[in-house]
């Protein structure tokens, strides 16, 4: 067992490379492994809570376009809106908009350290060809003043080589208890099936949220049955858990609850999950 100190992220690389051309694969990093966040959103904000007060880490700097933004950050580390002063780092994390991360990993062609950016859904490609490419991708949904346990958080990961690959488990590691090598087209997917599980789900909440007040009902009232849907799910497979009138075939039901809805898209939200349900079990 090889255990490597340092704080230099240029030296280390060339130590593994070194140690892995001997063979030597069984390395533990107990390296300071340095931050540059760029990114002032939701994840970033996240992020920048569970990472600051990991042993062996330290986040040197937040780069963001926005000074109001940057203020979350400032009373613990250095801050800047001017891309020139960004700081030499052992990872820079890109956590913006997708159509913003190639334009501002081209802010990074200089850098030594590995760039990663945070998407589901776009390539570890669309970084700069310039950099140590890398993804760090949580997978989770992640709200404003809502606390996030990233124990329970996977996090998918992606480089370009292993020792890159390395450093990033390692890190990922430090937050989280599930740490996945995903490539960009597994992501791509997870994210895809991500979207219909969380988003749209809570959509159809807000849905069920307007008609509950409608009649003035508690929405609170269907917080039973919606926990016992998600926890269901651990031991039973969605095919088997699927219930209600569609799986049943109850047409009459169907129509009359289309007929009782007054919105729409509502009306148009219920037919098209019906029918999909009932084509899903052969039933249409």
């Amino acid at each position: 067992m090889i255990y490597l100190y340092t704080c230099h992220f240029k030296k280390l690389n060339n130590i593994v490379n070194f140690l892995d051309k001997l063979g030597i694969i069984n390395i533990v990093f107990l390296i300071m492994l340095s931050i540059v966040l760029l990114g002032t959103g939701n994840l970033a904000k996240h992020l920048f809570d569970i990472l600051k007060d990991q042993a062996n880490i330290k986040i040197k700097q937040v780069y963001g376009r926005n000074k109001t933004a940057l203020s979350y950050f400032q009373k613990e580390t250095s801050t800047t809106t001017n891309s020139n002063a960004i700081e030499e780092a052992s990872v820079y994390i890109i956590a913006v908009s997708d159509d913003s991360i190639a334009t501002v990993s081209e802010l990074l062609k200089q850098k030594n350290g590995i760039v990663v950016h945070t998407s589901g859904s776009i390539a570890i490609n669309a970084l700069s060809p310039s950099v140590k490419r890398g993804v760090f991708y949580p997978l989770q949904t992640f709200s404003p003043n809502r606390a996030v346990d990233f124990s329970k958080v996977p996090i998918c990961i992606e480089a370009e080589n292993k020792n890159d690959l390395k450093v990033l488990k390692n890190l990922a590691s430090k937050i989280s208890d599930t740490v996945l090598e995903v490539s960009s087209k597994q992501r791509k997917d997870l994210h895809l099936a991500a979207v219909f599980v969380n988003n749209f789900t809570n959509h159809l909440y807000q849905i069920g949220q307007e008609i509950c007040e409608k009649s003035q009902i508690s929405f609170a009232v269907l917080e039973p049955l919606i926990l016992e849907t998600a926890l269901k799910i651990k031991t039973l497979n969605p095919m088997e858990a699927q219930t209600g009138p569609a799986r049943r075939n109850d047409n009459g039901t169907i129509e009359k609850h289309i007929k009782g809805l007054q919105n729409k898209n509502h009306k148009e939200v219920y037919s098209v999950i019906s029918n999909s349900i009932q084509k899903t079990y052969g039933l249409m």
